[in-house]
C-alpha cells in the first residue's frame, strides 16, 4: 500500500520519502564514518545500570564508534582493572599484533581469558549497551559506571573504584607517582624522536604504564 497525502495540486508519495530518508541516514552514517579518522574519546560521565545491564552510551562517544557506516564495537577487558570498549578496527590491530607471541607460553592464560571475553556487540535504538554479567563480575561492576573517552577506547570503571584512584592521585596518596611528576613525563612524551634507542623505548613504555592516574590499585593507598 502506498500512503499519499494531497496537498493542493500534489500528492506526497510516503514510500518514496521513507526510502529518501533511510538513503539520507546511512550516508549520515558513512560520512560520520569518515570524518572520525582523526578522532580520539574523551571526557568522562557517570552511568547507572538498569536491571538487565545496561547503560545508556554518550551521544558523542557513539559517534566515534562508527566505521564504515555502522556502530559496531567489541566490549572486553582493559587496562588496570576497567572494561574497554574497542572499536572494531582497533580490534584487528590488537590481534594481530597478538598472533606475533600466541605461543609463547606466559601469555596463554592471558590470552585464554582476554578473547574468551570478548564480546562484539551494538547499541540499541535509544544508545542502550548492555554488558555481558560475566564482564560486570569480574571487575567488580554494580549499580553506577564511570564511563571515560581514553584516546582510541572507552573504558568502564566501577564508579567507586573511579573515584578512589582520582581521590588518591589528587591528594598525592598514589602508590604510582604524584600528579605533578605523572603530567611532566607524559607531556615529555610529546618531545621524542622516533629514533629513541631500545633503552629509551622501554624507559618510554615503563612510564606510560604508570601514567594512568586510573589504573586499579593492587595494594591498598598509604595515608
Amino acid at each position: 500500500m502506498v500512503w499519499a497525502l494531497k496537498t493542493g495540486s500534489e500528492k506526497t508519495d510516503f514510500s518514496k520519502m521513507d526510502c529518501a530518508i533511510f538513503d539520507f541516514v546511512a550516508k549520515m552514517w558513512e560520512n560520520v564514518g569518515m570524518f572520525m579518522s582523526g578522532f580520539f574519546f574523551s571526557g568522562s560521565s557517570v552511568a547507572k545500570l538498569d536491571d538487565k545491564g545496561r547503560f545508556v552510551l554518550p551521544q558523542t562517544m557513539r559517534y566515534g564508534l562508527v566505521e564504515e557506516g555502522k556502530c559496531e564495537f567489541v566490549i572486553g577487558l582493559g587496562l588496570g582493572g576497567c572494561l574497554a570498549i574497542y572499536r572494531k578496527s582497533v580490534i584487528d590491530q590488537i590481534v594481530e599484533k597478538f598472533k606475533q607471541n600466541q605461543h609463547v607460553a606466559k601469555f596463554q592464560k592471558f590470552f585464554t581469558l582476554f578473547f574468551s571475553t570478548l564480546h562484539q556487540t551494538e547499541c540499541d535504538k535509544i544508545g542502550r549497551v548492555a554488558i555481558p554479567a560475566s564482564l560486570k563480575s569480574a571487575i567488580g561492576i554494580n549499580k553506577e559506571i564511570v564511563v571515560a573517552g581514553v584516546m582510541d577506547k572507552i573504558e568502564l570503571w566501577p564508579k567507586e573504584v573511579y573515584d578512589k584512584n582520582l581521590r588518591n592521585l589528587l591528594d598525592g596518596h598514589s602508590p604510582e607517582m604524584s600528579l605533578a611528576k605523572m603530567t611532566e613525563e607524559a607531556f615529555a612524551l610529546l618531545h621524542h624522536e622516533a629514533g629513541n634507542t631500545s633503552a629509551a623505548s622501554e624507559k618510554d613504555a615503563s612510564a606510560s604504564a604508570a601514567m594512568n592516574p586510573l589504573y586499579f590499585e593492587s595494594t591498598p593507598a598509604k595515608a
